[in-house]
């Protein structure tokens, strides 16, 4: 199955990539998120690598709470489902910034973005 995880950013937009047969993330890309371009990006790529399920980082408080962040998620994510009729997880996101900075050498082409869609994406595959 070819996953895609994504780490929304009101700037920037970063991608990782799985099949799950083979267990290894990649980074996937980083785009900027500007208009409606960056939509129709994100909509043509999935459909492009025929992905078959998307997992996102959902941006909730320190306290676990649901705050602005998580509702401007969800919209993003209400919006590619209107175009994309596959399933959509969502990963608890906290942290995944620091942990993508202590992300070794090895990944030093990856952006900061890219990198924290990689944990997103290494969460979601742990607990499955």
């Amino acid at each position: 199955m070819n996953i895609i995880a994504i780490d929304y950013g009101s700037k920037n937009i970063g991608l990782a990539w799985c099949d799950d047969a083979l267990g290894v993330v990649l980074p996937f890309g980083m785009v900027q998120n500007a208009d409606n371009r960056t939509h129709n990006e994100l909509v043509n790529l999935i459909k492009k690598e025929k992905i078959d399920k998307i997992v996102i980082g959902l941006p909730l408080g320190l306290d676990g709470k649901e705050n602005n962040n998580t509702t401007r998620v969800r919209k993003f994510v209400d919006d590619l489902k209107k175009e994309i009729k596959i399933p959509v997880d969502f990963v608890d996101e906290r942290f995944t910034s620091a942990q993508a900075d202590r992300m070794d050498g090895g990944m030093a082409g990856a952006s900061r973005d890219e990198k924290a869609a990689m944990v997103i994406l290494e969460s979601y595959l742990a607990k499955q």
